[in-house]
């Protein structure tokens, strides 16, 4: 007997998964919450098994929802990429997308790059922000989309990888051994900084605030000269600093980097993006 999946009720499975709900996923499809219902349950009976469990925070898939999610969105990146080289559609429009000044450069870019060259009609408008700001745009709907780090284990997007935060200095810096310690952070809407002072406070580490901005080249700046140490992703530290791995500092806490959907039912242009997201970036994953 020939066995079909279908491409709609796969669709609908990834935008659960994406969203950890069926009601998210539905303003997304555009379509009620009952169809996203039944579709999840037509696909569930023909796989025989669940593919999702309801917690307190929403739907988590099971063991059998984790191994269908990666060949679901092989299947439907497959199926985009045969429509738009047999049919041709262009896609048109704006697209508002924010993401943090951290990972423009390192992580980011490749996608900005590939999206782009695939669809030149649309107009895209790039927002650089704080997490804490891109998160309250999404839910205002002034963004689109958005990519948003946010503390390991109190994620509310899709997670696109998890890196760690570590301690930068200058290269042969000895900024580190000074107490109190200097700290140089961005502003005081950077996610990153309540966790720092968290694990300074209870390491009983004496420290000092040396240096705060509203930009990360001024923070580096201050790093670079030796005046402070700062907190950085793994993935995102420049070349020219290091990682204090052996300076007795407190241990940081690992973040993941996520994607978020405004409210508004997603267009062409931001479900394409999402693909090249997806594709192009974070395809690392470190150990927390």
């Amino acid at each position: 007997m020939m066995h079909m999946l279908d491409l709609v009720l796969i669709r609908t499975f990834v935008m659960v998964a994406d969203r950890s709900s069926m009601t998210a996923a539905a303003n997304a499809l555009n379509l009620t919450q009952g169809a996203v219902s039944q579709h999840v349950r037509r696909l569930e009976d023909q796989l025989g098994s669940a593919l999702f469990e309801r917690s307190r925070g929403g739907l988590l898939l099971t063991s059998l929802g984790e191994r269908l999610l990666g060949r679901a969105r092989n299947m439907l990146a497959l199926n985009d990429e045969i429509w738009r080289e047999i049919v041709g559609t262009t896609i048109r429009g704006r697209l508002r997308l924010g993401v943090p000044a951290d990972l423009i450069g390192t992580s980011v870019a490749p996608a900005l790059k590939a999206f782009a060259e695939n669809h030149p009609q649309v107009e895209l408008s790039l927002v650089c922000a704080s997490s804490s700001d891109l998160k309250a745009a999404i839910g205002s709907g002034e963004l689109d989309l958005a990519v948003i780090e946010e503390r390991r284990g109190s994620e509310t997007g899709e997670t696109l990888a998890v890196d760690r935060l570590v301690w930068v200095g200058a290269k042969g810096g000895r900024a580190y051994r000074q107490r109190p310690l200097p700290v140089s952070m961005v502003e005081r809407v950077c996610v990153f900084r309540s966790v720092v002072f968290e694990a300074l406070e209870k390491s009983g580490l004496p420290w000092r605030s040396s240096f705060e901005t509203g930009s990360n080249e001024a923070t580096l700046t201050a790093v670079r000269a030796d005046m402070a140490v700062s907190a950085w992703l793994v993935s995102t530290v420049p070349s020219d600093l290091i990682i204090l791995t052996d300076a007795g500092l407190p241990e940081l806490a690992s973040f993941s980097i996520t994607l978020h959907f405004s409210g508004q039912t997603a267009s062409p242009a931001t479900i394409e993006m999402a693909r090249a997201i997806r594709e192009n970036c974070f395809r690392y994953r470190l150990a927390c």
